[in-house]
């Protein structure tokens, strides 16, 4: 089953959690120094936020499955569609190692579909020395292209162009 994943970056993480919580009438089910993330039932969804040092505001959107065939049938449906994709195996990120892909839509907003294999202890491999300077969970579009990608959420660089779209390229 498919849930719906949604990452915002934020100004002032312990606001947000309160307002969050609020809003969704539940404490988040992980909370970390710059992070914290609400799995709901209903609706559906992987709602996270991060405070590092990124534009606020949207970051990412995604599907989060619950098994690596899942994953695998998704991946399948964009690459029938020819839909560019970059693939991510075991990438640690947001403090989960997970088997992921990105794409990006005609707007330039970054696309993660996602199988979890575990939590981890560290938001991922931009650790501390790097935070500030992270392309970790930011949209391929505002990512500094002179930078070194980092493994962890979305990746510096594009998905390779499809043979029937430029949307991603």
């Amino acid at each position: 089953m498919k849930r719906f994943h949604v990452h915002v970056s934020v100004k002032d993480l312990t606001q947000s959690i309160g307002f969050y919580s609020k809003l969704f009438g539940a404490d988040p089910s992980v909370i970390k120094q710059d992070y914290a993330k609400w799995m709901l039932e209903d609706p559906r969804i992987n709602f996270a936020i991060s405070q590092r040092g990124h534009a606020v505001g949207l970051n990412h959107l995604g599907f989060q499955v619950d098994s690596e065939p899942e994953l695998k049938e998704l991946r399948e449906q964009v690459a029938l569609a020819d839909i560019a994709a970059l693939e991510q195996t075991g990438a640690a990120c947001c403090y989960a190692k997970s088997d992921k892909y990105w794409v990006e839509d005609p707007q330039g907003i970054a696309w993660e579909t996602f199988h979890s294999l575990g939590s981890i202890p560290v938001f991922g491999e931009d650790e501390a020395e790097q935070v500030a300077d992270s392309a970790c969970c930011v949209p391929l579009a505002q990512q500094p292209m002179d930078k070194p990608a980092a493994a962890c959420c979305v990746p510096n660089e594009k998905p390779a162009a499809s043979k029937a779209t430029a949307c991603c390229g």
